[in-house]
């Protein structure tokens, strides 16, 4: 039974590529083993594209939804407080008069101002 050569992996990390590029036109076994790295590292420059475009895809949709709900959480906010407003309850209209007891002077009876004698 022959030895197999498991050199590949501890040069490939350890060493400079001189050194792993020497190993690989020495050893037939690493060089099979270099051929499967390469393919790989291909497919995967391949998918990466596909990948990012998918994730920057995520993320649009993810700032499209954080914007309709805030725009929704301030129009109904806004219109909340708009109809709520105690003092828009408040506003004369045209054609209301005022009384001395709408402006906070003491009145009689009959609506007349009272005066201490």
């Amino acid at each position: 039974m022959e030895n197999k050569c498991s050199k590949y992996e501890e040069l490939f990390i350890n060493s400079s590529g001189e050194e792993l590029e020497k190993h690989i036109l020495e050893c037939e076994e690493c060089k099979k083993e270099h051929d499967v790295q390469q393919k790989v590292s291909s497919l995967l420059d391949e998918v990466k594209l596909y990948y990012y475009a998918k994730r920057k895809q995520r993320m649009v949709r993810l700032r499209a939804a954080c914007a309709v709900m805030f725009l929704v959480f301030s129009l109904v906010s806004v219109t909340g407080w708009a109809l709520n407003d105690d003092d828009l309850m408040d506003t004369l209209k045209y054609g209301d008069t005022l009384s001395a007891e709408d402006l906070g002077f003491p009145v009689d009876s009959d609506g007349l101002l009272m005066v201490d004698e």
